[in-house]
């Protein structure tokens, strides 16, 4: 009996492409794309007719007209004779400033919570418990205007900490008169050098070098600390015996940057009131401290849930073996059951990311002056261009969101589990 190894190579016909399921996948998908590139292009089409029907036409020039608005809190220069360009620039620092201590602030926060939560106290487990479900259960923006009032009711005003001939000040500042917080918001020290390395103009800004030369140095601090650790490692390899590398550590981290601190001048100008208000130091809003609570809290409670089922997917086989080789519970954690969890953890650690950074767009609220406040806020109704500055928006935020989901999964994919 004969068996065909192969199907009969017959000629070409316009009925394979539908019947023959070597070409039918191709067919249907660039069948698909051409629907596709016509719904686009006749959306495209509607818009610029309806635009001239209005007298309007799609233009950015707007970006680099006069703003004429001030913003209250800023990370580089800028003055109301800037640009609509430079706006947008600063809402957008304003925006990833907030976003990325958010993420930051909540992945700590979520991933003791959620350690916590599995608690063998009856009462701690009981306390994270209640924490998640109050405070993923009510909108974030309530918890951003919550803490708003909070920080703006409760604090005392300015005048408060005048001193009067004969008479204590109604307000102390904290932590050695270093910090005082108003209801117009807190003041802190600010960090200055007296010989500093000077600032490097990129055009739209400029970059301390001093800033620069720490963190080279804390990076080299880093690397230098990485090898010595693979040393003691091939030595205990080699030898069986790991030689101490504790003194070597604190050594590495503790003495080159305060070095470098000392060789630039680095000291502190702290806050102090004259007039009706603090002068000196940087003063932090309310609104911006307020939303970086508001979003904290509230991500990490779904971050705790992500944690506690990332710990809970380990067998609970392997906690065993680590208590079994006299780990304690801390390092059990630590060593052995965290890093396989990160498999479970991080997708969903992903979209809580993303919803981060996108309800940022909530500052608003609380006059944070951020992308939507200065974009999609001021510069939109002083221009009248609602669609290019939508349209901006929405590609900003589509870029961001792309790179953390990128970089996310780029270290999603170095943690999972490599089959051999």
């Amino acid at each position: 009996m004969t068996i065909a190894s192969e199907q009969p190579q017959g000629s070409f016909r316009l009925s394979m492409l539908v019947y023959d399921t070597r070409f039918r996948s191709w067919t249907i998908q660039i069948v698909v794309l051409i629907l596709v590139a016509l719904a686009c292009s006749w959306l495209i089409h509607n818009l610029v007719t309806n635009l001239a029907a209005k007298g309007k036409d799609i233009d950015f020039g707007f970006l680099w007209t006069r703003a004429g608005y001030d913003i209250n809190q800023r990370l580089v220069a800028y003055t109301n004779d800037s640009t609509h360009a430079r706006a947008l620039l600063i809402g957008l620092l304003n925006t990833l400033l907030v976003a990325s201590l958010g993420c930051l602030l909540a992945t700590v926060i979520g991933v003791m919570v959620g350690i916590l939560r599995l608690s063998s106290n009856w009462l701690i487990a009981r306390l994270m418990t209640v924490y998640v479900e109050v405070f993923r259960n009510i909108p974030v923006l309530l918890w951003i205007l919550l803490a708003f009032v909070i920080l703006t009711e409760v604090t005392p005003p300015p005048n408060a900490f005048k001193v009067v001939e004969g008479k204590e000040p109604l307000a102390q500042m904290w932590l050695d008169g270093s910090v005082a917080v108003t209801n117009r918001g807190t003041n802190i020290p600010e960090p200055l050098f007296s010989r500093s390395l000077g600032n490097i103009d990129l055009g739209i800004f400029l970059v301390s070098v001093d800033l620069l030369a720490i963190i080279a140095v804390m990076v080299g601090s880093f690397l230098v600390n990485r090898r010595v650790i693979r040393s003691a490692a091939t030595t205990q390899e080699a030898t069986g015996i790991r030689p101490a590398t504790w003194w070597k550590s604190a050594l590495i981290w503790a003495v080159p940057v305060p070095v470098l601190l000392y060789v630039l001048g680095f000291h502190l100008a702290y806050p102090a009131f004259k007039g009706f208000n603090f002068t000196g130091g940087i003063q932090v809003l309310h609104s911006f401290t307020a939303l970086l609570i508001a979003l904290s809290i509230y991500t990490g409670a779904f971050i705790a849930e992500a944690v506690r089922a990332g710990v809970q997917a380990i067998s609970p086989g392997q906690t065993e073996a680590a208590y079994a080789l006299g780990l304690p519970a801390g390092r059990t954690m630590r060593l052995v059951v965290l890093p396989q969890a990160l498999r479970v953890i991080i997708p969903p650690l992903i979209s809580q990311y993303l919803n981060l950074t996108k309800n940022t767009s909530l500052a608003i609220a609380v006059s944070y002056m951020d992308l939507r406040g200065t974009l999609g806020g001021i510069t939109l109704n002083q221009t009248g261009r609602e669609l290019e500055c939508m349209l901006l928006l929405m590609g900003i935020y589509l870029v961001i969101s792309l790179i953390i989901s990128s970089v996310m999964n780029i270290y999603n994919n170095a943690v999972r589990l490599k089959e051999r």
